[in-house]
């Protein structure tokens, strides 16, 4: 595995990925989550994507990562859904981990949707701390923080 700032000619790719990881929470969620809608051509030119590769170069995983005032935010964690479960997420959230701290960041933050219950989970396993919950009517958000190593 290998990971890589994601280049232009990504973007139909990491769309691709982002569709299939989130489809299964359409329903659940009464609409689609916003990374299915983002702008992955202005994130990537803006340097924010992450992707993780197999050996082979094919694309198991995306990581799209702002920095804010004080922290370095998650925006969105895609993970190939016939590779979820392997640890790929957490590879890529410990590399952004890494990153804030060599950006002199104190932490990382993310969010999730509340009805994605074993997202929430894995977070709180991997030692993130929720610190709010919030957003608009029927998209009621999670958000976690952690300190960067």
């Amino acid at each position: 595995m290998r990971t890589r700032t994601a280049a232009p000619e990504d973007g139909s790719a990491i769309g691709a990925l982002v569709e299939r990881a989130y489809a299964r929470y359409v329903e659940r969620m009464g609409r689609r989550p916003r990374p299915m809608d983002d702008d992955h051509a202005a994130e990537i030119a803006a340097g924010e994507v992450l992707l993780l590769e197999e050996d082979d170069g094919t694309l198991a995983g995306v990581l799209v990562r702002r920095v804010e005032p004080g922290h370095l935010l998650i925006h969105n964690v895609a993970v190939e859904p016939d590779r979820q479960g392997r640890g790929h997420g957490q590879t890529l959230l410990q590399y952004a981990e890494l990153e804030a701290a060599r950006m002199g960041l104190p932490e990382l933050r993310l969010y999730t949707h509340v009805t994605m219950t074993e997202n929430i989970a894995m977070y709180e396993r991997a030692g993130w701390t929720e610190y709010d919950r919030g957003g608009e009517p029927g998209f009621q958000r999670v958000f976690f923080r952690k300190p960067a190593r």
